[in-house]
């Protein structure tokens, strides 16, 4: 049996590249990812945080201040 640097070698090299979904019985039952892969989809979305009612999830918003757009005095000629 070849040690196993040699069997994983060719796996991570694949999952360099991207996810690589290994099977039982024919169906997906792993799939082996790069770590940075991995805590990016480990980290919460934009969703889970705003519905995270925890109160130390709370924070407060303050959107930026609307800025004028200016009178346009020549028109623009679209023709």
């Amino acid at each position: 049996m070849p040690p196993a640097d040699d069997q994983i070698a060719p796996a991570a090299q694949a999952a360099a590249n991207g996810p690589v979904v290994l099977t039982e019985n024919g169906e997906p039952a792993y799939v082996l990812m790069t770590h940075e892969d991995y805590l990016r989809l480990k980290r919460p979305s934009i969703v889970d945080m705003l519905a995270d009612m925890r109160p130390e999830a709370d924070f407060d918003f303050e959107p930026p201040a609307r800025q004028e757009i200016p009178d346009r005095k020549t028109p623009i000629d679209f023709g």
